[in-house]
C-alpha cells in the first residue's frame, strides 16, 4: 500500500580512514590490505509506518536521525538490513540538498521536481504554485548562490510539495526560516496530514511533535531506544536529556569540596544509591540511600556519622547524624571498615542539583573530635517525578479540597 515504510534491521556505517592514502592502499591491493575502521551511525532499526501515519523522530544530534531519513529517501544505502518504502517520496533533507547554486531557482525547483520522478509538462503548471508559496519573488531567476539559507528553504520546500507525495519527510532544515514561513509549512504539513499522506518529521521542539506527530520515535548513539505516543517518548527524551547535563555536572563538581579533621576515621566512599544500584541523579520522591564507606585508622571509644543535603547555592537544606538517630558506634577497632546507610523513604526535594556533605567525629557535633569533615562529597541531580508539579526545594504533601456555598465538598484532590 501507497505510504508504507517497513524496516528490518537497517543500519549504515561509514568507513574512517587514518590518513589520505590508506583508501588508495585498500584499492590497489583489492581489499586485501584493510586500512579502515567502520563507524555505524545508525544499526538494528526495525520500525513499521502505516499509510498516513504522522511519526516525529527525535534525538541528540548525530544520534542518527539524519542518517535514517537518508535511508527512507534513498539519498543512501544501508550497510545491513532491509528499507521497503512504498509510494511517492518528497524530501526535504539538508539544506539546499541537490540545489546547484549556478543555476537559478525556477531551474533548481524544475530538476528537484523532475528528480521525484514528475515530468516538464506538470512542473510546469504547477511553476506559479511553487513560486506564490516560497514567496521569494525575483529570486526565482536568480542563480541560488545569491540567496539567504531561509529562502534556500522556502524554495525547497515549496518544489518538494507542489504535488501531495505519498510520504513526506522533513528534516530541521525548517528550522531556519522565518517564523511566518514555519507557520505557513506547517499549515500545509497538516494539510497534507489529513489527506492521507504519511509524514516523517525530525525535529527538536517538543511543541512541534506533540502537536503535528501521532507517534514519536527516540534514537539515541544510532539505535531506536523509544517508540510509543509523543508525550511519552518526550518525556523520556527530556529525562535522559537532564540525567547526562547532570552528569556532566557532577563530574566537573565531585570530589572537589573542602576537607577537614584528624584523620583518626575518613570516609572512603559516599554513595547514592536508587533501586539497589549507584545513581547520580533520582526522580523526585523516590526511595533513595546515602552510603557512605568510612575506615577507623585508630582506636575510637564512639563514632557519629553526619550527612548535610546543601541546595545549589550551598543552603542547608536538611541535616542529620547516627547520635541524633541514636545509632552513633562505641569502641570501634583500628582498621575496621565500616558502612552506614541513611535510608530515605522519599526523597522529597524540587528538581535541581544538590551536594551532600559527611561528617566524622565524636559526640554530638563535629565540632567535638573531628575526624574527617568532607565538604559536598557528592553531587546529585533530582529530576521531574511522577508528582503534580511544584516548585521550590521542599516537596509537602499536600491535599486540596473545594467547598461549594452550602459548604459540601464540591470537589477534592490529593497527592
Amino acid at each position: 500500500m501507497n505510504g508504507t515504510i517497513r524496516l528490518r534491521r537497517l543500519g549504515k556505517a561509514y568507513r574512517r580512514y587514518p590518513a589520505p592514502g590508506s583508501r588508495l592502499v585498500e584499492w590497489l591491493t583489492l581489499g586485501h590490505l584493510v586500512r579502515h575502521s567502520e563507524i555505524w551511525a545508525l544499526r538494528d532499526v526495525t520500525l513499521d509506518v502505516t499509510a498516513g501515519e504522522a511519526v516525529g523522530i527525535i534525538g541528540a544530534n548525530g544520534a542518527g536521525k539524519s542518517t535514517l531519513l537518508k535511508l527512507i529517501a534513498a539519498t543512501a544505502t544501508p550497510s545491513e538490513g532491509t528499507c521497503d518504502v512504498h509510494g511517492s517520496v518528497a524530501a526535504i533533507l539538508e539544506l539546499g540538498l541537490g540545489f546547484h547554486p549556478d543555476f537559478t531557482g525556477r531551474e533548481n525547483a524544475f530538476m528537484a521536481g523532475q528528480l521525484m520522478g514528475y515530468s516538464r509538462e506538470q512542473l510546469r503548471s504547477q511553476m506559479p504554485r511553487i513560486e506564490e508559496f516560497a514567496e521569494i519573488g525575483s529570486y526565482i531567476d536568480l542563480p541560488v548562490r545569491t540567496y539567504s539559507s531561509g529562502m534556500q528553504v522556502r524554495l525547497a520546500f515549496s518544489a518538494a510539495t507542489a504535488f501531495r507525495p505519498d510520504i513526506l519527510i522533513v528534516d530541521e532544515a525548517l528550522a531556519v526560516g522565518d517564523a511566518y514561513f514555519q507557520h505557513k509549512s506547517f499549515a500545509r504539513i497538516r494539510e497534507f496530514k489529513e489527506q492521507g499522506t504519511t509524514l516523517l518529521f525530525v525535529s527538536h521542539s517538543p511543541a512541534i511533535v506533540k502537536s503535528v506527530c501521532d507517534r514519536a520515535i527516540l534514537i539515541d548513539r544510532g539505535l531506536k531506544v523509544r517508540d510509543g505516543t509523543p508525550d511519552a517518548v518526550v518525556d523520556y527524551y527530556n529525562a535522559l536529556i537532564a540525567r547526562r547535563e547532570a552528569e556532566y555536572e557532577i563530574s566537573t563538581l565531585e570530589g572537589h569540596g573542602v576537607r577537614s579533621g584528624n584523620r583518626s576515621a575518613s570516609v572512603e566512599r559516599v554513595e547514592l544509591l536508587y533501586e539497589g544500584r549507584s545513581a547520580t541523579a533520582v526522580p523526585c520522591g523516590a526511595p533513595v540511600t546515602f552510603r557512605v564507606t568510612l575506615r577507623a585508622n585508630a582506636e575510637l571509644p564512639e563514632l557519629t556519622v553526619g550527612m548535610l543535603l546543601k541546595d545549589a547555592v550551598g543552603n542547608d537544606v536538611f541535616g542529620t547524624n547516627t547520635y541524633h538517630l541514636g545509632r552513633s558506634l562505641q569502641d570501634i577497632g583500628a582498621g575496621n571498615l565500616l558502612c552506614c546507610d541513611f535510608d530515605i523513604g522519599a526523597l522529597a526535594l524540587g528538581t535541581g542539583s544538590y551536594s551532600l556533605s559527611v561528617a566524622l567525629h565524636r559526640d554530638m557535633t563535629h565540632v567535638s573530635g573531628n575526624y574527617d569533615w568532607w565538604d559536598r562529597a557528592l553531587v546529585f541531580q533530582v529530576l521531574p517525578g511522577s508528582s503534580p508539579h511544584f516548585i521550590g526545594i521542599a516537596m509537602l504533601d499536600v491535599a486540596c479540597r473545594v467547598r461549594g456555598d452550602k459548604d459540601e465538598p464540591a470537589m477534592e484532590n490529593s497527592r
